[in-house]
């Protein structure tokens, strides 16, 4: 090459004669091919400091070819090497040398401002020409070789200042390169300026880095910002460049909390989908890197799969999620965690038959021996299951068997479903000798779980009070509900709750109450509905009773509030929606029996009519219907309700005692088929005191009947009504399962 051979006949290092170029380009002079070895002054006694001067002097720098060849580039392009693009090669040079302090010392000497406005006229002239395919026009004040050159030197200007902290400059510095390509070329990117692999090499660099330093400085604004313009513009980057941006902009958006302001698109479509919120978005992107994977265009990330879950996770978005794990081809993901995310899916969108059979497929395959967590979620599935009990219990004691020794926190977790499994077997099973026996079993287990807990555990003591509060261990079962309160540190409105209902069980109401208003002044009204509930069931055992109208209509409020927002665009998880609904219609039916009681027959009425807008369908609208017909003394038309509760829901216990009543009353049934009803209430809930009482009084009236049964069942019936709760310690199925282990 011409140039090299003229550096090897002079003798001469280029960084000498890149020097005596700036020196004249200080004094106005152009430096022509022909003047370059008549000149070996040094521009270094001008332009740097003392120590700076004699360091580079003394100095021996090996120049490697690319160097040389990027000042014969610039050489042969234009004849000669301006101030602007000697001191980008200078700076470039100290660069390599790991020299950054000069290096931006040398690069701080270009003008930036008169650069840019020539690379921005240089880009729009070539991008016009090339439209016109034309060459008649002007020709363009740089050559692509001095555009890539420049932009080369403010990035590399860049990099100096992030390497010395200086973020803040480096952020505007690094700007002024998208600024100018932007302004230049405002409909992207075209492939005449992205065939230059060096300046589209650059370009992709700046673009990845802008977000990086705006973190950075800590503009996470500004983060987004540059993000979104990386994404939106057309830069022409390679498909692997676009992925790493997409993929890093989903997780800032998903883990940064910063609040996201919606993208303001130039151009879109009507009625295309645009984020509200940054798990939207971040949502959108991961989907769109999916899309991509499908396509072949990248390799696969596994990292993706994480964070989407995560994304739809957070917003209710479970089988959402569930659909794009079924999407992913064989292989991509391995069996037992596609099974496993699948599970948990259905599990949180309450499709609980079709995650345990997915458990169950994946528990059968002995290629899985050690499943622990999975094992865990089985049980837990089947304790929402009366049918599954038995099979829950066999999950539990095989991950406690494979736990043996390994993790006391797990162990725990499984003795706690095992305790809980069992205390719903007691349930259902008609010995009274087994029924205690299996609740010792489970109170033994839940203790044990107690003990075991590393870190305590709020969902173990919760149950562990419950089932201290429904064997009526009324002193214990508060200890452990304050220690749970305590340990929460009210954060949880259930815990208040189960100490109110314990201490309703002990005629304790005006401390009942007193825990609710703790309660109510410490939660959001959003999540009130409960509290406010508890506290009319404990006003109207007062006699408060239009305090508690009062309470009941104030609730309603509240719930048809949150209705409305949520259908004004605001969208609320699937089980919170069917939790407000199932509170709504209870209340209705609350606010019904007590106008009942107090014989406003139209209130009552209103108040039914609004319930069976909501569950026309409902056991406990019929039952409430049946309490009006009866308060009327319309038996018949009472009988006919409490009749079609059963048929809707045949184990709505307060269905079965009506029934008993009414038929009793009537004395149109005989006495076997009256007792049928009352002993499968008292089957289904041994500790309803009202089925024992009707039942003693059953016993009574049957001249055939021992006077010991019927005094046993008086007896039964009062120890349960002196120690029963305003309400059912066990909160809604919906509710408790934010209690639930895992």
């Amino acid at each position: 090459m011409r140039l090299k051979n003229w550096i090897q006949r002079r003798g001469l290092g280029i960084r000498g004669r890149l020097w005596k170029m700036m020196k004249c380009i200080r004094s106005g002079e152009q430096l022509r091919l022909d003047d370059m070895a008549s000149s070996s002054e040094s521009l270094a006694t001008r332009d740097y400091s003392a120590s700076y001067s004699s360091r580079a002097a003394e100095a021996d720098i090996k120049i490697e070819n690319s160097n040389i060849e990027e000042a014969e580039s610039s050489l042969r392009e234009s004849g000669y090497l301006n101030y602007e693009e000697a001191r980008a090669l200078l700076g470039r040079l100290e660069y390599q040398k790991g020299n950054i302090e000069g290096a931006l010392h040398v690069f701080e000497g270009i003008d930036i401002a008169s650069v840019t406005s020539k690379i921005k006229l240089s880009l729009s002239r070539r991008c016009e020409q090339n439209r016109r395919r034309s060459q008649s026009d002007a020709a363009p004040p740089m050559s692509m070789h001095a555009i890539s050159l420049l932009l080369e030197a403010i990035y590399l200007k860049v990099k100096s200042l992030q390497g010395l902290g200086r973020f803040e400059e480096a952020a505007r510095s690094c700007k002024v390169i998208l600024d100018t390509l932007e302004s230049a070329l405002p409909e992207g990117i075209p492939e005449s300026v992205s065939a230059d692999w060096k300046l589209q090499d650059i370009l992709n660099k700046a673009v990845e880095l802008l977000p990086e330093l705006c973190k950075l400085v800590g503009s996470l604004q500004e983060a987004i910002l540059s993000y979104r313009r990386a994404l939106l513009y057309n830069w022409n980057l390679n498909m692997e460049t676009t992925a790493k941006l997409e993929k890093e902009f989903a997780v800032f958006l998903l883990y940064s909390g910063c609040d996201a302001s919606p993208p303001n698109l130039r151009s879109q479509v009507d009625g295309s989908f645009v984020p509200r919120n940054n798990i939207e978005e971040a949502i959108l992107l991961l989907l769109v890197l999916l899309r991509k994977f499908a396509a072949k265009k990248i390799e696969w990330d596994p990292t993706i799969m994480y964070h989407l879950s995560f994304a739809l996770s957070v917003s209710g978005e479970q089988r959402a999620l569930a659909h794009q794990v079924e999407e992913l081809l064989p292989g991509i993901m391995e069996r037992r965690e596609r099974y496993s995310i699948l599970a948990l899916c259905y599990h949180g969108e309450g499709e609980q038959m079709i995650a345990l059979n997915l458990l169950r497929n994946l528990l059968n395959n002995r290629e899985n021996p050690d499943c622990v967590l999975e094992l865990l979620l089985a049980s837990k599935i089947c304790a929402t299951n009366m049918i599954c009990v038995d099979e829950g219990i066999t999950y539990a004691c095989k991950a406690l068997s494979k736990l043996h020794g390994r993790c006391d926190q797990m162990a725990s977790v499984a003795n706690c479903l095992q305790g809980i499994l069992l205390s719903t077997q007691s349930r259902s099973v008609a010995s009274d000798t087994e029924r205690i026996s299996k609740q010792t079993e489970a109170l033994e287990v839940l203790e044990s779980a107690e003990k075991m807990m590393r870190e305590r555990d709020p969902s173990i003591i919760f149950h562990l009070s419950l089932e201290n509060a429904e064997q009526r261990k009324l002193d214990t079962a508060l200890y452990h509900a304050k220690q749970l309160l305590k340990l929460e540190a009210g954060s949880n409105v259930r815990s208040y709750i189960l100490v109110a209902r314990i201490l309703s069980a002990q005629k304790q109401f005006v401390d009942a109450e007193n825990v609710i208003n703790a309660a109510l002044d410490q939660t959001g009204k959003w999540d009130q509905g409960e509290l406010l509930r508890t506290k009319a069931k404990l006003q109207i055992a007062q006699g408060k009773l239009q305090n508690a109208i009062d309470t009941y209509i104030y609730l309603l409020a509240i719930v048809q509030v949150r209705t409305k927002s949520s259908g004004s665009g605001k969208k609320l998880p699937k089980n919170r929606r069917n939790s407000d609904r199932s509170l709504e219609m209870e209340t209705w039916h609350d606010l019904a029996n007590l106008y009942t009681s107090l014989s406003k027959w139209r209130d009552a009425e209103a108040c039914l009519s609004k319930s069976k807008i909501i569950s026309p369908y409902s056991a406990s609208r019929w039952h409430s219907t049946g309490l009006l017909y009866e308060a009327k003394g319309l038996h018949q038309e009472a009988l006919k309700a409490f009749r079609a509760a059963l048929d809707v829901e045949p184990n709505h216990v307060p269905s079965l005692v009506s029934t008993a009543c009414i038929l009793r009353r009537l004395g149109s049934q005989s006495i076997p088929i009256i007792r049928s009803f009352l002993t499968d209430a008292i089957r289904l809930d041994k500790t309803n005191h009202s089925a024992w009482y009707n039942l003693g009084l059953l016993y009574k009236a049957d001249v055939s009947a021992s006077a010991l049964e019927a005094v046993e069942c008086f007896e039964a019936a009062a120890f349960l009504e002196d120690s029963a709760p305003v309400e059912s310690f066990r909160l809604r199925p919906d509710l408790e399962a934010h209690f639930a282990p895992l």
